[in-house]
This record gives C-alpha cells, sequence and structure tokens, in this order.
C-alpha cells in the first residue's frame, strides 16, 4: 500500500487494500472524509505500474480544479484533462474528465475507437457517484458503469446512501467483483445549532445531550404579520454576528435565491469581519486576478469582496465565482451567501455552515429537504486538520416547525435512485454495435432493471395489504359449499325472484280480463315451483351466515380485480427501460435513421450527436436551412434551439430576419417531430426560445461584453451558460459525420468569435 505522509483512517486503508487486491471498490462516506485520498491511492497504482488511470467528475469546474491540484502534485506532463471543449495531454497517465466524456469514450463515437480511447487504461475513478440521482445526468454514470470494459477496475466514491450495498451488489453483477466500504465516520464531527428569531443574540443547540429536540426552541410565527402586506424581518446579520461571536467563521450561508445571496451579502458588509491587513491582501489579490481577467474589472461585488463578504450562484460569471473560490480557500472570505450548488464537491471548506431553511420552493409549492439534500450541504462544516468540530446553523422559518428540522438532522440519508432513460442516440449507438437482442440484454442491466424492486416497493407494499385483507375475509362454509355452489345457489335465486315476479303479474293480468290461464302459464308457473324446491335443497337457503359468504366473495372480487391491475403495472414498470427503447427506435425507423435495426447514414450522424433531443438537431442539420446563414445567425439559431425554458419573464429585443425566418421552418420540423414522440409516448424536450438570440448574434459580431449584458437584467452567468450550449453544440458540428463542409467553416468561425473573454472562461 502507498505510504501517505499521515495515518490513514481504517475505512481508507479498507478501500486501498481492495484496489490493491486487483478488485473494484464503492466508498460511501460523508462529505469531507477523506474519500479523494482512495483516488490518490489508486493513481500512484497507475504510476508505479506505468499504466493509465482516468479520473471523472460531474462537473467540468471540478474536472478544471482536480487537473490544476494533480499538475501540482505530479507533474503537469502526467496529468491531462478532457472536458466537452477542452482538450488538454489527453494520453497522458492521469487523464481528467467529465463523467459525459467518459460515457462518449465507451460509446466510440467522437473520441475514436474504443480499444485507442482506453488504451493502457486500468483504473476508473468515477467521482461523486451519487450523482445517480440527478434527475436530468444519473444516466450517465449508469451507462459508463454497464459499458465499462471488465479488465478496468471502477473506483466509486459517493456521498451517504442509504442502498450502498446494493449499488455494489449491481456493480458486481454488471462489471467484475466489486466490494463496498461504507462509513458514516466523520473525521470533523459536527453540532447542529439552531436560529430562533425570538432570541435572535444566541444561537440555541439544537438537540439535547441524549438526541431530543431543545424544548427552548420556540417555532416561528407566519411570514405574513396580520392585516398587513409586511414582510418578516430578515435576520441575516444577526446571525453572521452570532457566528463571529463565537469564533465559528468562516462560514458558508445557504440559501435558495440567487437574489436573497445578493441582498444578504449587501446587508453583512458593514459587520466588519475582515482586518485591515486582510483587506489590503484582498485589495492586492483583486488587482492580480483582474489583471489577467480584464472583463471583471469594475465589477460591482468588489467592494463586498474587500469586507469580507461574498455571493456564489449561477447568475455570476464563472471567471468570478472562481476569484470568490481562492479568497475563501485562503482565508480571506469570512462568509460567502451561495445557492445549494455550491454543495456539489467544489473545495470550500468552512468552520460553519448555514441553512437558511430545510424547505425550498419548487414549482409544485414548498417541500422539504431531502436528508441528501441536507448531507450535502452541512457536510460542508469542518475543515480537516483546522477545526475539531463543525457547526451546522439552521435558521427557523414558518414553512417548517423544530421537530421538522430535528427530525431531517436526525435521519439517514437516501436511498440512489436510477435515473437511466433511453435515448436516440443510445438507441443508434447500441444497434450499431450489437443486435436488438444484446441491446435488451445491456437495457436490462441498468441498475433501474436491478433496483426495480425498490422502485416498486410502494406497489409491493400494497400488494401485501390486499393478500392480508383477502386471508382476514377467508370464509369456511359450515355445509363446506365452495364459492362456486354458492354462486350457483345465487344464480338460481336471482332467476327464481324474478321468474316468481313475472307469473304474479301474468295471472293480475289474466284475472283481471277474466280468462282463464293458458297451458303454457301453468307450465311456466310448475317451473317457477320446482325451481323453489331446488333452492330449498341448498343449505345457503337456511343458512345465517350465506349474506356474509356472498357479500365477502364480492369484496374478494374487487380485490383480486385491484390486484391485477397492480400486477399490469409492475411488469409494466418492470419492462419500463426497454419498452422506452423501443419506443425511441420506432421513431428512428419512421424517420429512416434505422433500417432493419442497424443505423443508416444519417443514424450514424445522428448517433454521434450530445443532446437533449439528437434527433431535433440533426433533422435540422439534414434540412438545410442552416447553411446559407452566417456566423452570428447561426449562433442565434442554435441558441434558440438549446435554451430551456425560463421560469422568469425576459423583454424581447428582436434578432437578424435570417434568423426568424429559420426559427419559422424550424417549428415545422418540430411540429412534426412532436406528433411522431407523442404517438410514443416519448417527452423529449423540442425548444424554440430566443431569449438569448440577439445578445449572441451582438456578441459574435463584436459587441463589448457590457453591450450585450446589459440588455436586459438576467445574470451574467446566465448568459455565458446558454453561449457556451452553442458553442457544445457547434463544436459537434465540427466533428460529426455527414455535415456539410459550408456549415463546418461557419460553425468554427461562430465558436472563435463566441469564445472570447468572459465566456471562454471557465
Amino acid at each position: 500500500m502507498y505510504k501517505f505522509e499521515f495515518e490513514l483512517d481504517e475505512f481508507q486503508k479498507d478501500a486501498c487494500r481492495i484496489i490493491d487486491e486487483g478488485q473494484s471498490v464503492v466508498v460511501c462516506a460523508p462529505t469531507g472524509a477523506g474519500k479523494t485520498v482512495i483516488a490518490e491511492h489508486a493513481i500512484h497504482r497507475a504510476l508505479e505500474q506505468d499504466c493509465r488511470i482516468f479520473y471523472t467528475t460531474p462537473l467540468k469546474a471540478l474536472s478544471n480544479q482536480k487537473f490544476y491540484d494533480f499538475s501540482e502534485k505530479y507533474g503537469s506532463d502526467k496529468v491531462g484533462l478532457l472536458t466537452g471543449d477542452t482538450s488538454i495531454n489527453r494520453n497522458a497517465q492521469i487523464v481528467i474528465m467529465t463523467t459525459e466524456v467518459f460515457r462518449n469514450m465507451l460509446y466510440g463515437t467522437n473520441f475514436g475507437a474504443v480499444a485507442d480511447n482506453l488504451k493502457d487504461v486500468r483504473y476508473i475513478v468515477l467521482d461523486e457517484v451519487h450523482y445517480m440521482n440527478d434527475e436530468q445526468r444519473g444516466t450517465v454514470w449508469e451507462e459508463s458503469i454497464i459499458y465499462c470494459p471488465t479488465n478496468i477496475q471502477i473506483i466509486a466514491l459517493s456521498a451517504t446512501v442509504a442502498n450502498g450495498q446494493e449499488l455494489t451488489d449491481w456493480i458486481n453483477t454488471v462489471h467484475s467483483k466489486t466490494k463496498l466500504v461504507n462509513t458514516d465516520f466523520r473525521p470533523v464531527p459536527l453540532r447542529f445549532y439552531y436560529f430562533d428569531s425570538s432570541q435572535p443574540f444566541k444561537l440555541l443547540p439544537l438537540l439535547t445531550p441524549d438526541g431530543k429536540l431543545n424544548s427552548k426552541i420556540r417555532p416561528e410565527k407566519p411570514q405574513w404579520a396580520k392585516g398587513r402586506d409586511k414582510r418578516k424581518k430578515s435576520y441575516v446579520k444577526q446571525i453572521i454576528s452570532n457566528l463571529a461571536q463565537n469564533d465559528m467563521l468562516p462560514a458558508i450561508y445557504f440559501t435558495f435565491s440567487r437574489k436573497k445571496c445578493d441582498e444578504q451579502m449587501e446587508k453583512c458588509s458593514g459587520l466588519g469581519l475582515n482586518t485591515k491587513f486582510e483587506q489590503e491582501q484582498i485589495k492586492a489579490f483583486i488587482d492580480e486576478y483582474i489583471a489577467e481577467n480584464p472583463h471583471l474589472w469594475g465589477n460591482k461585488h468588489t467592494e463586498y469582496l474587500i469586507q469580507g463578504v461574498a455571493s456564489h450562484h449561477a447568475g455570476l460569471l464563472p471567471a468570478w465565482k472562481n476569484l470568490v473560490e481562492k479568497l475563501f480557500q485562503k482565508g480571506l472570505i469570512k462568509v460567502v451567501f451561495a445557492t445549494e450548488t455550491l454543495a456539489a464537491g467544489i473545495n470550500m471548506p468552512a468552520r460553519s455552515t448555514v441553512i437558511s431553511s430545510t424547505s425550498k420552493r419548487t414549482d409544485t409549492g414548498h417541500r422539504m429537504l431531502t436528508a441528501n439534500e441536507f448531507l450535502q450541504m452541512s457536510g460542508r462544516a469542518g475543515r480537516r486538520g483546522m477545526d475539531e468540530i463543525g457547526y451546522v446553523t439552521i435558521v427557523g422559518t414558518s414553512f417548517q416547525s423544530p421537530e421538522e428540522v430535528a427530525q431531517l438532522v436526525l435521519s439517514d440519508s437516501n436511498p440512489l435512485e436510477s435515473r437511466f432513460s433511453p435515448r436516440y442516440s443510445m438507441v443508434l449507438n447500441l444497434l450499431q454495435r450489437f443486435s436488438l437482442d444484446e441491446a435488451k440484454e445491456l437495457i436490462l442491466k441498468s441498475f433501474g432493471y436491478y433496483s426495480s424492486d425498490f422502485r416498486l416497493k410502494p406497489i409491493l407494499t400494497q400488494l401485501e395489504i390486499y393478500e392480508k385483507e383477502k386471508e382476514e375475509r377467508t370464509f369456511v362454509c359450515p355445509s363446506k359449499l365452495s364459492d362456486n355452489d354458492m354462486l350457483e345457489y345465487d344464480r338460481l335465486r336471482f332467476m327464481y325472484v324474478q321468474n316468481r315476479q313475472t307469473y304474479k303479474k301474468i295471472l293480475k293480468q289474466e284475472k283481471s280480463k277474466h280468462r282463464p290461464l293458458s297451458p303454457e302459464v301453468i307450465e311456466f308457473g310448475n317451473r317457477n315451483k320446482q325451481d323453489l324446491h331446488k333452492l330449498q335443497s341448498y343449505p345457503c337457503d337456511q343458512c345465517g351466515l350465506y349474506k356474509r359468504h356472498s357479500k365477502n366473495y364480492e369484496v374478494i372480487k374487487r380485490i383480486d380485480s385491484k390486484k391485477l391491475r397492480l400486477e399490469k403495472e409492475i411488469e409494466k414498470q418492470k419492462d419500463i427501460y426497454w419498452n422506452k427503447f423501443l419506443a425511441h427506435r420506432s421513431v428512428l425507423e419512421e424517420y429512416g435513421y434505422l433500417n432493419n435495426d442497424y443505423p443508416t447514414e444519417k443514424g450514424k450522424t445522428t448517433s454521434q450527436i450530445r443532446s437533449e433531443n439528437e434527433l431535433y438537431i440533426a433533422e435540422i442539420i439534414f434540412s438545410g436551412i442552416l447553411e446559407s446563414l452566417t456566423p452570428s445567425q447561426l449562433a442565434g439559431v442554435i441558441c434558440a434551439v438549446t435554451t430551456e425554458d425560463l421560469r422568469m419573464e425576459i423583454p424581447y429585443i428582436p434578432f437578424s430576419e435570417p434568423v426568424r425566418k429559420t426559427l419559422n421552418k424550424i417549428r415545422d420540423i418540430k411540429k412534426k417531430l412532436y406528433k411522431i414522440q407523442t404517438k410514443y409516448d416519448i417527452d423529449s424536450p423540442l425548444y424554440i426560445n430566443p431569449y438569448f438570440s440577439s445578445l449572441i448574434e451582438l456578441w459574435v459580431e463584436g459587441a463589448q461584453w457590457e453591450t450585450v449584458s446589459e440588455q436586459f437584467d438576467i445574470g451574467e452567468g446566465d448568459i455565458v451558460r446558454a453561449f457556451k450550449r452553442v458553442v457544445d453544440i457547434l463544436r459537434q458540428f465540427t466533428t460529426i459525420d455527414n455535415v456539410p463542409e459550408s456549415l463546418v467553416f461557419t460553425a468554427r468561425e461562430a465558436i472563435e468569435k463566441i469564445l472570447r473573454a468572459p465566456v471562454d472562461v471557465d
């Protein structure tokens, strides 16, 4: 085992031992427990054995951070970086990449042959593997594990999850011998506090020594004052003052609104958290940083940084967020007000975290944080080697009770749930390499299929309830008659009653007309009497339990009907992934992208595309409507079809006539595809949102960033992200097959003009 300069914890030793034994390993440990050490052990093994190791992360920012860290540690000649738009030293021994890039390599499309991509690779680190829970991107981790060659050892590093053993067993099934190392050990234990606005000058311990809710904590009053439209007072300054007085800074203050991040930063700027010397250090660092990133000059947040407070969210420029992170890591910023995205692995350890609310607003109203969301944020508290204890403060709000907060703090982590979902490119890639039966085998290897019992747990539980109900209703007939005997009696009884009523009506009718009964009526009456004798021969006729038996049978019949519906749902759910695969296959066949379950030339091109709806992008390319556009117009069109629906309303800024006409033609493509997708129950997004089209046209034509960003009030980070999505698609135009040469040249020119500061800064 590689000797580190410090003594490893037991879980780290166990994981390193498993790697040395040539097996794959899943490590589940709390945030900040030291999982990276295990990855570094695998790196040392790779360097000793003169083989290669890939290190994957969920975010480009994390990949960049690891690239710089590892370049310093192991030498820049040994470390490479591969993200969607960056390729540095790609054949190095240690290559850092996003998980999407690794998945794409395994498909052998944009990155060349699989054998070449994975030459000499012996280890793959899947960092932050709990991202499998991510609604949009979780499927990437499953695909990476399923398609990863079995001669490569997987080192899967995850935050604490409830079903780590299930994940390990699955990897064991689809890949190779895998062991679990599971620990809840935290090198820096956490202590939980509660801010109660009725007692604003102190932080109250959330729990008593025996783990009960502190009885001194009072629930918050409703948010709106009675009879007045008056918002509740903000206590953020008081909370930060309390932390400062108790030596609990630096802190990350998590809030779920970008606007609030900025507002709270402004409110706390006058608290005097930094010394004069620290302020001078910050000024010097900012001057040096802005010299390298002149587009940040004059940023309105600079004055707040000097005061030791900062805001960190997706609406800010990437370079500015980098500056905040660097200053925080140096201990010069005392409080960062951040959205929850900061909890996703960026290296910004703090002594304290403050969680502004344990509920968050969603499209469907407020909901409590999940245990995993809470653990991810609270886990940022406590710096290994610097703090003996990490502090977590939860702010009381009217949307949560203290009891709910205590329950969340004490609850176990949530299980990983599969987000596996076949898409057009997956169908085309699999059918390019495998038969339909082999593709089905791979689809049935998904974690979603493997863990379907867990997913189906509510349905299975309901089935058990129905079974119990049936058992409770078990009826033993005293005359030992079966249900069928009882049903036969029921049938005869019903017929007798109906016929008796009919016979009585005929008698009454004939009597009123003073007519004698016909032989047929007499015969009918005799048969009715015989039916009565037959009925009386059944034990049910005199049985006091007959009604109970009959009702029991009806209830059980209804239960069986409900059970049948649930059983059908179980079958549907078990085959959900394969059915989705077949639905996408049907659409591709209708469009002529598949022939006899093998991709046509158009299909091969589409298999190389990476977007939210690959077929939509392919149809736009093959329609020929992009070929007459200039670089700025092409960027404007692609920006419209890659920008998701925004929750906010932004003012309409006219874009060029060619962009407008092209988008009108794309509407016809969208309409047709929407109709066919609906037919096969596929919900794959089809965007035409030209919110930023005018901005990117301006930018490509050479406008200054200030001109672009001042067009309307939206975060600069949002504009950069929209522009980078355009670059991602345009770059694919230059690498995939069968794209007209004129379009390739226009795309290259557009990329070159988009990628200037601040858009080109990660």
